[in-house]
């Protein structure tokens, strides 16, 4: 059996080498031909699946290491028959924590907005109560099935949050639309917003425009993988779609999706991943921030963003290791409520 695979999921052929014959092949250089004579392909967000790569292929199962499915054409697929896995919630936690060092980074304080409360806003709520924030959480098609007093419209948050993340994946039509999902330029002078889930959620021009706005953090914008020097200067943060990629949450998403591909095959999962201790274990800091830096500087990634605004496909394929709070020890009062270890 022929699996084309993107190299961008660890363990790939660790994992799937015993299945079939591996070939990896990068996300963007997936073609027609490439994948014609595969029977199982693996891929990322920057894969669109479509007719247009799969027609007239062998292709039987498609499985992507990501949370979001945006880039996956799921009606063609089960048009033609094709099995179909994602890793939801596999770097949720990931995601969360890179909220959390931004919220840090930034020294934010007053009211959270989370306008999605699903695997990755519900891990936000409950870290940002964790630092002291008052939380506002926006989700209406939770809120239809589940009437609690705490779900809020979109409206409320945009206009009491005094921070708004946004954790909602792309959907253009139905009742729950989130393409533009609004106008930041409508937000109150001086509210800081952040973009983590999909990049067409927000309109660029519209983000550029907003000068009210006290700060922007970006992981994600339209256009990927251009980055757009104007909305480059208007960010006060700007990642390259990396906030998901912790070690730990891309070899999550890997054994999710193995684990999937196995039930496809009638094949008994036979993989376990094993994750090795971060180089330094224990994390020594006068307060929280210091001691998050360690865990995870998201300085580091905005600056190479900066330096290098063309290589963005480079950036992600070689990002660095980054392991998730739970790693580590520390004896930092409220550290724990964030999940690293207490000494």
């Amino acid at each position: 059996m022929k699996i084309i695979a993107d190299p961008n999921i660890p363990f790939v052929q660790e994992a799937f080498g015993p299945l079939g014959v591996v070939q990896l092949v990068p996300g963007r250089q997936m073609t027609p031909a490439i994948v014609r004579e595969a029977e199982v392909l693996l891929v990322r967000s920057v894969t669109q699946v479509n007719a247009a790569l799969l027609e007239g292929s062998r292709v039987r199962f498609v499985a992507t290491a990501t949370i979001g499915t945006d880039h996956v054409d799921e009606p063609y697929l089960v048009r033609r028959g094709i099995g179909f896995a994602s890793a939801a919630g596999s770097n949720a936690n990931s995601v969360a924590e890179y909220v959390v060092v931004a919220l840090l980074e930034l020294e934010c304080h007053g009211t959270l907005g989370v306008v999605g409360v699903g695997n990755v806003g519900s891990k936000v709520v409950r870290y940002a109560r964790a630092l002291g924030l008052r939380v506002l959480e926006n989700d209406p098609p939770r809120q239809r099935r589940e009437p609690l007093p705490e779900f809020v419209s979109l409206e409320q948050v945009m206009a009491e949050a005094d921070i708004i993340t946004l954790h909602v994946p792309l959907t253009k039509t139905g009742r729950d639309a989130t393409y533009h999902l609004f106008d930041p330029r409508q937000l109150r002078r001086g509210t800081v917003l952040f973009n983590t889930s999909r990049g067409a959620v927000l309109e660029n021009a519209a983000l550029i425009a907003a000068r009210q706005l006290g700060a922007l953090v970006l992981d994600v914008w339209e256009g990927e993988p251009v980055v757009p020097l104007e909305l480059l200067k208007r960010a006060t943060l700007m990642t390259p779609h990396i906030a998901g990629y912790s070690f730990d949450g891309k070899v999550n998403g890997t054994r999710m999706i193995y684990e999937a591909v196995c039930r496809f095959l009638g094949v008994a999962p036979s993989w376990q991943p094993q994750l090795p201790p971060p180089m330094q274990p224990v994390l020594i800091g006068e307060d929280l921030r210091a001691v998050v830096r360690q865990a995870y500087d998201i300085r580091a990634d905005d600056a190479a963003l900066r330096r290098a605004p063309t290589a963005f496909d480079r950036l992600r394929a070689e990002y660095p290791v980054r392991r998730e709070f739970h790693n580590y020890a520390t004896g930092v009062p409220g550290a724990s409520d964030l999940g690293f270890r207490a000494l």
